[in-house]
């Protein structure tokens, strides 16, 4: 069994906002509450980015139209005993998923975490 970090991206929608800072400051906000609300603050909650097309660099993924926002949110989530990524990955969605109902989800990117000091000693 191995520890894995799985990042997902999720889309928020924010309605009657007139800037994509204050709609990417509602969307961070309300993910937290809501998963907070379920006993899921372990679960990292950070505006998105993405590239610009022309020229690659990185900004904020939020899209604003007619005071309502898309908002890009980036998930991080420590999965620990999985068996398999794909594991990890099913555990990070239905963790996240089951606070975050209505909202959708993707796994963007899982890696494989070292063990702690205590996880090794208590395997022995």
């Amino acid at each position: 069994m191995s520890n894995y970090e799985v990042a997902m991206e999720a889309a928020w929608l924010v309605r009657d906002v007139e800037e994509t800072d204050d709609a990417i400051g509602v969307a961070v906000s309300e993910a937290g509450k809501r998963l907070n609300e379920t006993d899921k603050q372990y679960v990292e909650v950070e505006p998105g980015v993405t590239g610009c097309p022309a020229c690659g660099e990185p900004f904020d993924a939020a899209f604003l139209a007619a005071n309502t926002a898309l908002v890009g949110l980036l998930l991080e989530i420590d999965i620990f005993n999985a068996d398999s990524e794909e594991h990890a990955e099913r555990i990070a969605k239905s963790e996240v998923g089951g606070a975050l109902r209505d909202v959708p989800l993707e796994v963007i990117d899982v890696f494989e975490t070292e063990a702690d000091d205590e996880d090794e000693d208590a395997e022995r």
